[in-house]
């Protein structure tokens, strides 16, 4: 029997990348998102990869919306093994900048719409004894950045939930499974269609990885949650063990560079982005999972490679950590000290 897949945002980007892989393996894939256009054309990629797609429009902010999402996937296609929250919106602006209701918003879709999917799912799994939730997360969880104080203060809340309910499980003595998969920069639709207020277009601080990186992370981690975390992509990694090791020097370096560093030469795009109404909801307006970076993404991360043979790992991890540590160094001008 195949497995019952359910992946919020799953119309564009990691979400959309993530339905693509499950099909591939016969999967039964529930797709929840606002845009209609997005999800029937994600929909009918999974069929024709082989999967059997579910199609459910709802808005992860609304508790309600996502239980009778649920509901009709265990109706429709059975018991669900996997859910994955990947849905978020974000304002892209310095705080000083964001209303207090779209403050609200981002939150209450990127931070809120994964504590709602988690609940949900957990009221299934539970009395079965069965399933695993994976949390997409990202690097921005651990170290934050100017101008996405929102999205960061919600992937750091993510990070907090998820740790009480794996203890919690963990005190149970469940076989449910719950684990975050963080994410470097990657190249999603997302940078053309959140709301910015910044003078130029909007990037992912590169190194950037294609959604298919990030996608092959969330399988890998639904398929082995036993890890508390699993870091997908090298620039992850040494990011999060550099703020560990010299936080203050980040905050300092992020000052002087985070600002043009997430902006290109070109001009800030038109409307008002996709905070309350989905960019993808009217025909033809469907956007894939790629952004407008392909020609400087990655399509491969040796590190995420690497992670997937756990022989390898503590060695990936000394040598991250001896990379983050010489990046401090060239940081600090070749000081020591």
């Amino acid at each position: 029997m195949s497995q019952v897949v359910v992946i919020t945002g799953a119309s564009a980007g990691i979400g959309r990348a993530t339905a693509r892989l499950y099909a591939e393996r016969g999967a039964s894939v529930a797709l929840l998102a606002r845009g209609r256009a997005g999800l029937e054309a994600a929909a009918q990629e999974v069929a024709e990869l082989g999967g059997r797609p579910l199609i459910q429009e709802a808005d992860t902010a609304d508790p309600g919306q996502v239980e009778a999402a649920a509901d009709a996937v265990e109706r429709t296609l059975g018991p669900i093994d996997v859910w994955i929250n990947c849905a978020f919106t974000s304002v892209f602006a310095p705080f000083t900048d964001i209303a207090p209701e779209e403050y609200r918003r981002v939150t209450e879709v990127t931070y809120l719409g994964f504590v709602n999917g988690t609940r949900t799912a957990l009221a299934r799994m539970l009395p079965r004894d069965r399933g695993t939730v994976v949390q997409v997360g990202s690097a921005l969880g651990e170290r934050a950045i100017p101008l996405q104080s929102a999205y960061c203060g919600a992937k750091h809340a993510i990070n907090g939930f998820t740790s009480s309910v794996r203890i919690e499980l963990l005190h149970r003595g469940s076989n449910v499974h719950i684990t975050v998969a963080q994410m470097p920069a990657v190249n999603t639709p997302q940078f053309s269609w959140v709301r910015s207020r910044l003078p130029r277009h909007p990037q992912p601080v590169p190194p950037i990885y294609q959604p298919e990186v990030a996608a092959r992370g969330v399988v890998q981690a639904a398929d082995h949650p036993g890890r508390k975390q699993r870091y997908i992509g090298a620039t992850t990694a040494a990011t999060i063990w550099a703020n560990r090791l010299a936080p203050a020097l980040l905050d300092r370096y992020l000052a002087r560079t985070g600002f043009g560093s997430q902006q290109t030469d070109a001009p800030a795009p038109a409307g008002p982005g996709n905070l309350y109404t989905p960019a993808d909801a009217a025909p033809g307006s469907d956007h894939g999972a790629h952004g407008e970076f392909d020609e400087r993404s990655h399509a491969h991360s040796v590190q995420a490679a690497l992670a997937r043979h756990p022989a390898a790992t503590a060695v990936t991890t000394t040598a991250l950590t001896v990379a983050a540590a010489g990046g401090i160094r060239r940081l600090l001008g070749g000081r020591s000290g």
